[in-house]
């Protein structure tokens, strides 16, 4: 366990692997930490498989800063990524993950499109109603707490418990926002997970997805799987030069599954928990 300062935000971040093995980065989704259940467990597994592993805390997740001024929480996390594998001074990565983590790999590779090797994603959050829920998810509640009770109410709300607990001067980041200020911010980060019939990933066009002409690995979403269509998974697919559109090791009812898995890190359960079901088609696609 480490942490590096990347365009001024200390983040928290783990190598797992062969200091030598070519390098990977693993991306979760949510606002969830490196270490929750399902994420370490497949990182090991990939870098058993003959990948050096990083795993990391985006801005606002786990124990990693935060900041306000990116233009978007999605473009924020982008950043980060490129600016920790410029730090690390990785070369030839490869970019794995899954919901937010899928959206993050997608625009990191967008903006460093000559050192990105390969990319595998899955459940890639869109349709109209999945990103409504998304800008009420992460904006939502903040908008409301700070529009009733100020920065003080926004650090009470159980969505930054955890990164408080974790990184207490999160709490100061916060309490020192503006209320009003903040509230414009939340409203212009909500705005960003608009749905659109021009591009089925929020902060990416067309242009954006055309660039990325190294081999894609994109599973297939559930056809039950209302937060990250089906429709979603396959018009990536179909916007990405090279791209290898796969079933996922699991049914169809995934995602409604493991959406009732309490987040229960001693005792490792969570909604990635399965994740390192991935692990044999994951290594079999990224040593080709």
């Amino acid at each position: 366990m480490a942490r590096i300062d990347v365009n001024g935000l200390a983040l928290d971040y783990e190598l797992i692997g062969d200091e030598a093995a070519p390098p990977l980065v693993l991306t979760p989704g949510g606002r969830y930490p490196r270490d929750t259940a399902g994420v370490p467990e497949l990182g090991e597994k990939l870098a058993e498989g003959g990948f050096r592993v990083l795993l990391w805390d985006r801005p606002g997740c786990g124990a990693s800063d935060i900041a306000f001024t990116a233009p978007s929480e999605s473009a924020m996390n982008c950043e980060a990524l490129v600016g920790l594998v410029e730090a690390l001074e990785l070369k030839d990565v490869t970019l794995v993950g899954g919901s937010a983590g899928s959206r993050i790999s997608l625009m990191g590779a967008a903006r460093m499109p000559e050192n990105v090797r390969r990319i595998a994603i899955w459940w890639i959050s869109g349709g109209p109603v999945g990103l409504a829920g998304l800008a009420w998810f992460y904006c939502g509640d903040q908008i409301a707490a700070a529009s009733k009770g100020g920065m003080e109410a926004v650090v009470q709300l159980p969505s930054w418990a955890d990164q408080i607990g974790r990184n207490p001067g999160i709490r100061d980041i916060l309490l020192a926002q503006d209320p009003d200020e903040y509230i414009a911010t939340m409203q212009r980060w909500g705005k960003a997970f608009a749905y659109s019939d021009e591009s089925p990933v929020p902060g990416m066009t067309e242009a954006d997805l055309a660039k990325l002409t190294m081999p894609v690995l994109t599973f297939r979403s559930g056809k039950s799987d209302m937060a990250h269509t089906r429709e979603t998974s396959e018009w990536v697919h179909r916007l990405l030069p090279n791209s290898t559109l796969v079933e996922p090791p699991w049914g169809d009812q995934e995602w409604n599954y493991v959406s009732t898995f309490p987040v229960d890190s001693t005792n490792r359960r969570g909604r990635f928990e399965r994740w390192p079901l991935l692990a044999p088609m994951l290594l079999d696609f990224l040593r080709g």
